[in-house]
């Protein structure tokens, strides 16, 4: 079992930025991913950004150039920067572990991009 807490969601202008945090604990040695998804109000949850062990990143496209993903192996977390806010990037955010056989889930961390 592997447990996720989120933290650092708030409102925030346009233009502006916000760090992410994940804490996992459990069975890390287990997870050989890491990843940040979000779900705006009547959308499907959608990826945002992963981060393998190995240190390899993806992004979706909407977000490539402004948000970074990175993981401290030492603390078991993990962290989004997100940069250069939009409206649209206004959702519930996600912390996802993967490993061989499940996924978990974090309980969400709200962000709202508003003036």
């Amino acid at each position: 079992q592997v447990q996720l807490v989120e933290s650092g969601g708030a409102l925030v202008q346009p233009g502006g930025s916000l760090r992410l945090s994940c804490a996992a604990s459990g069975s890390t040695f287990d997870i050989n991913a890491l990843g940040w998804f979000r779900q705006a109000p009547g959308k499907q949850r959608e990826l945002v950004a992963t981060i393998t062990i190995a240190g390899e990143t993806r992004y979706t496209d909407s977000v490539k150039g402004r948000f970074t993903i990175s993981r401290d192996y030492n603390k078991n977390e993990v962290y989004l920067q997100m940069n250069s806010l939009k409206p649209e990037d206004t959702a519930v955010y996600y912390c996802n572990a993967h490993t061989w056989t499940m996924n978990y889930w974090g309980q969400g961390t709200q962000v709202t991009v508003s003036s």
